[in-house]
């Protein structure tokens, strides 16, 4: 077995509409790319149902982990020869950059919520796994997966590693910001990463950023905020999501009653039994669901039907803001009302919730700990990024949450059941929320 890295004997380049271009340097990195765990994510797409609100949001795993790999090639560049940082961590660090999402299933979060499985663990289970990544990976030794595994899972010694793929500013969303941005249209996204870049400097626990780039870390945190609220979180994204999710729960609800399916689930067979191989899950592809729902148009039960032609023709579900006081006095009643006119509420009346924080400061005792972003003052002492900055202070640890109900619109206007439908649209009408008109 070929045993360490060698530099190709010609750089390889992917020519890349985000970064222009990719380089390759390392045999080690090359390999990893031709692996077939790392190809299948060529059929995976970055931004799950995004594609049927943005239409251009077909980019895929694959084009993002190449992106996050060259970003944290250029930071590497910028660290060397500095204080705090070895060279003994280069080809770690662009492993984990390179494999960090290898682990996602097609429209991942909604498969993790209905089956309570996690891309995260799947991530960690092919790199330290039989497989072929694992076994390029031993070339730079035996432990090398798991140190690739443990920088993922941020368990890793090193905290300035870590901070590199996984912190408030790092590769990961340094790219997916901008590639996402660019591949949906929107202007929001965009920043000026080559400042950041050039300003980013290593210290023993995290990446920092000299004070001189404080204001191209500003936009880079306001395009975070308005990519999580303008694309992210779009409202039509997220009743293809609602739709994508009550399917799944359909499918898996039939399955339990023994119900006899045109066409079989065979390869959802390991959710269903909790006991999932890692080779089966690996032929799981967007491809693959997307057959299943195309046949399920076809199947007897009427919600699955119903739900996969929705899914598949983009006949999607309305929504109307609310606030608590909605779920206090008219929940109930509007189940009550929906199982009246004949309409399954548990999948045709559906909340979701939807959060985000931009930015936080060092919360001790924390659930999720945040690192906070520091700048490297004029006299070499750190200064967390929001006693500085106006701008970062004004949304630091504010957390927005916004409420929205999902339902058929157009089920209310059909005959039949008159005075109940009034009710329900009396009471949606009582909250009609915002809509994007042609969307």
């Amino acid at each position: 077995m070929v045993t360490g890295n060698r530099k190709l004997e010609e750089e390889k380049v992917f020519k890349d509409p985000v970064h222009r271009y990719i380089h390759v340097r390392d045999e080690l990195i090359w390999d990893l790319i031709g692996t077939k765990e790392f190809q299948r994510l060529r059929r995976i797409r970055q931004l799950g149902t995004t594609f049927l609100t943005f239409h251009g949001a077909e980019h895929t795993r694959f084009n993002h982990s190449l992106g996050v790999y060259e970003i944290m090639r250029r930071i590497i560049d910028v660290f060397e020869g500095r204080p705090h940082w070895s060279d003994d961590e280069r080809l770690l660090c662009l492993s984990a950059a390179l494999l960090h999402d290898i682990g996602h299933g097609p429209f991942s979060h909604s498969f993790e919520k209905v089956f309570d499985t996690d891309h995260e663990w799947w991530t960690r289970k092919i790199i330290v796994s039989d497989t072929e990544v694992n076994h390029v990976l031993r070339r730079m030794g035996e432990d090398f997966p798991q140190k690739v595994a443990d920088v993922i899972e941020k368990t890793y010694p090193n905290k300035l590693v870590v901070s590199l793929i996984s912190s408030q500013i790092d590769a990961d969303r340094m790219d997916y910001l901008q590639r996402d941005a660019f591949y949906t249209g929107v202007s929001y996204g965009h920043f000026d990463m080559e400042r950041i870049l050039r300003v980013m400097r290593p210290t023993e626990e995290q990446a920092v950023i000299k004070y001189t780039g404080m204001h191209a870390v500003e936009d880079y945190i306001m395009s975070r905020y308005q990519m999580y609220w303008q694309v992210y979180f779009h409202p039509v994204t997220r009743s293809a999501e609602v739709i994508l999710s009550k399917i799944l729960q359909r499918v898996k609800m039939l399955r339990l009653e023994g119900y006899s399916f045109k066409q079989f689930p065979h390869h959802f067979e390991g959710f269903f039994e909790d006991n999932l191989p890692l080779s089966e899950y690996l032929k799981l592809d967007e491809s693959v669901v997307m057959f299943y729902f195309h046949c399920w148009t076809e199947e007897e039960d009427p919600i699955l039907r119903d739900l996969c032609t929705r899914f598949m023709n983009r006949r999607l579900f309305k929504y109307v803001e609310f606030d608590q006081d909605f779920v206090m006095n008219d929940w109930m009643k509007l189940q009550e009302l929906f199982l009246e006119v004949g309409i399954h509420p548990d999948y045709y009346l559906v909340i979701d919730s939807s959060s985000d924080l931009p930015y936080d400061f060092y919360r001790p005792g924390e659930e999720e700990e945040r690192i906070p972003i520091h700048l490297l003052m004029p006299d070499r002492k750190l200064r967390e990024l929001s006693r500085e900055s106006d701008i970062v202070e004004a949304i630091s640890g504010k957390k927005r949450t916004d409420h929205k109900l999902y339902y058929p619109a157009e089920w209310l206007d059909t005959p039949g059941h008159e005075r109940e439908k009034q009710q329900i649209k009396d009471i949606l009408q009582a909250h009609p929320g915002k809509r994007e008109p042609g969307l």
